[in-house]
C-alpha cells in the first residue's frame, strides 16, 4: 500500500478525508488491462551499490518511459500557472536542488515550506521528504503536484492536461502501449526518470575502484569522516534512510517526523540527507538555515549534547581543529559527480 502524508499543508480535520482523496485520485484510473512495456537494460546499479529499493515488475525501464518522464519532469504546463515544473526546484547543474534558496518558489511566488532536496539515487531510498511522508517513489510526485505552495494542480487535472497533448499521446502510446493516459502511467513515467537519476562517479567512486588517488588532505577527512560521520551518513548512498534530530531544529515551527508519526519521541526529527554531491547543495538542512558545508562541520564541531531529543551518536563531541575541518571539506569535494550533473540525458529536452 502506498502512502502519501499531506498533513503539513493542511487543517487537521480536513486530513483523513484528504488523504483518502489523494490515494483515490492516484487509482482511479487503474482498471484497465496492464500493459508492460519492453524490458530494458537502461536502468543500471553501480557495482558499488547495494541492491535498489524501489522494484515493480509492472513497471520495467525502458528508454521511451525515461524520455517520456523527464518531459514531464520539465514541463510547466503541469501547475496551475503554467510556470512551475519539477525542475523550477530541482536544477541538474547542482545535482537537482535550488541553490541559494533556503525555501523555494512555488505558483504565484508562494514559498515552499522546506528546502527543496537534492534528486538522484532515488530508487534506493525508502521513503521521500524530509519528514518521510510518502514511502513510494511511484507517488512521490503527488506531494508537489497537490501542494498548494508548489505546483498547486489536482491529479485530475494533471491527467487532462497531458491527454490534451498529442505528442504525450504518442510517447505514452509507444512507452507503454496504451491509448488511454491516466495517473498511473504518468506516475511510472516520472519513476522511470527519477530511478535513472544515479550518482556514482564522483572522484571518491574512482578512489574506491583504484581508478584516481587522494590527495593527503582528502586521505586526512576521509578517516574524520569514517570516524565522526559514517554512522549515519553511511558509505556508498552516504545516508542510512534513518530519521534523525541533529540539535539544529525549531519543534515549534517545525516538528518533522512527529508529524507523520505522532510519536513523541521522533519531535525535531528529519531524514538524513546523502551528502553525495553536498558542495553544489546549499543551503543545508530541512529549513536551508546553513549557508556552507563549512557551517555545517562547524554546527556538529559546536554541538550541545544536552540539547533535547538530540540524537544518541551526536552526543558524543566532535572535536576538531581547523586543519581537521579543512581535511574534512575536502573529502566532501571529492563526492561531486561531475558526471551527473551534466549528463544530457538527465537535462531538459530540446
Amino acid at each position: 500500500m502506498y502512502i502519501i502524508r499531506l498533513i503539513q499543508f493542511f487543517n487537521p480535520f480536513a486530513r483523513p478525508l484528504l488523504l483518502a482523496l489523494a490515494i483515490a485520485t492516484v487509482f482511479a484510473c487503474s482498471r484497465e488491462k496492464e500493459v508492460p512495456p519492453p524490458t530494458s537494460s537502461l536502468f543500471r546499479v553501480p557495482t558499488h551499490f547495494p541492491p535498489m529499493h524501489y522494484n515493480n515488475p509492472k513497471n520495467p525501464f525502458s528508454e521511451e518511459g525515461v524520455l517520456l518522464g523527464r518531459s514531464l519532469f520539465y514541463d510547466e504546463s503541469l501547475s496551475s500557472n503554467n510556470l512551475i515544473s519539477c525542475a523550477s526546484c530541482h536544477h541538474q547543474a547542482n545535482a537537482f536542488s535550488d541553490p541559494g534558496k533556503a525555501l523555494s518558489e512555488g505558483v504565484y511566488g508562494r514559498l515552499s515550506e522546506r528546502n527543496s532536496p537534492a534528486l538522484f539515487n532515488l530508487a534506493w531510498n525508502t521513503s521521500f521528504m524530509w519528514d518521510g511522508g510518502v514511502n513510494h517513489i511511484e507517488i512521490m510526485p503527488v506531494a508537489p503536484f497537490v501542494n498548494p505552495n508548489e505546483m498547486n494542480i489536482s491529479m485530475r487535472e494533471v491527467i487532462e492536461r497531458v491527454k490534451a497533448n498529442q505528442d504525450y499521446r504518442l510517447a505514452f502510446k509507444k512507452a507503454f502501449g496504451i491509448d488511454e493516459i491516466n495517473d498511473k502511467w504518468i506516475l511510472y513515467a516520472l519513476a522511470q526518470f527519477m530511478s535513472v537519476m544515479i550518482s556514482d562517479n564522483s572522484k571518491y567512486d574512482k578512489y574506491i575502484k583504484g581508478q584516481e588517488d587522494f590527495t593527503a588532505s582528502e586521505l586526512k577527512g576521509l578517516k574524520l569522516f569514517n570516524t565522526h560521520c559514517a554512522s549515519c551518513h553511511k558509505p556508498p548512498l552516504f545516508t542510512d534512510f534513518s530519521f534523525r534530530n541533529n540539535g539544529l531544529q525549531n519543534p515549534v515551527l517545525d516538528s518533522g517526523r512527529f508529524r507523520i508519526t505522532q510519536d513523541p519521541s521522533d519531535i525535531g526529527k528529519f531524514k538524513v540527507p546523502s551528502l553525495r554531491n553536498s558542495a553544489l547543495t546549499w543551503p543545508y538542512m530541512h529549513d536551508g538555515q546553513l549557508q556552507s558545508l563549512a557551517d555545517v562541520v562547524e554546527h556538529y564541531a559546536s554541538l550541545d549534547n544536552n540539547t533535547p531529543l538530540l540524537d544518541t551518536d551526536l552526543k558524543k563531541n566532535i572535536v576538531l581543529n581547523e586543519e581537521e575541518k579543512a581535511d574534512l571539506l575536502a573529502f566532501l569535494e571529492t563526492l561531486t559527480d561531475y558526471e551527473f550533473i551534466n549528463n544530457p540525458m538527465f537535462s531538459k529536452p530540446n
